[in-house]
């Protein structure tokens, strides 16, 4: 199997991890995680709590277009070995977005976030190449 594909599928674990982490951040600001109001739960949420709840929104919609692009990449007939190296500095970027976002790292966040856009963006043009 291609490292591209590995690298979609840790991807898409991402926002579902998050979610875990989340919740235990719920746990320890409320003392008990909502299950039957989360998001009302999630609204009220402050500091490091809300950060991760914040970062797994954002995960989801970088996934939409990692996603898109490998769906782009794999339509044209791309050879995807070729984009392992961009395929790998998404999942870096992914990996340190959450990070930097819960260690309120405004700049760092931004800057992995433009890195992961950009390795789609090179993706895209190795797909169409």
């Amino acid at each position: 199997m291609s490292i591209f594909l590995v690298t979609l599928f840790i991807a898409s674990l991402l926002p579902i991890l998050l979610a875990w982490i989340g919740a235990a951040w719920r746990v320890r600001q409320f003392g008990h995680l909502d299950n039957r109001h989360p998001r009302a739960q999630q609204a009220v949420m402050e500091g490091i709590g809300a950060r991760l709840h914040a970062a797994q929104s954002n995960a989801w919609e970088a996934l939409i277009v990692y996603l898109s692009t490998a769906v782009v990449a794999m339509g044209a007939g791309a050879d995807l070995n070729s984009l392992d190296m961009p395929a790998l500095v998404f999942l870096a970027s992914r990996l340190l977005h959450p990070i930097a976002y819960a260690l309120d790292w405004q700049w760092i966040r931004s800057g992995v976030f433009a890195i992961g856009m950009l390795a789609c963006l090179v993706i895209m043009i190795g797909a169409l190449w």
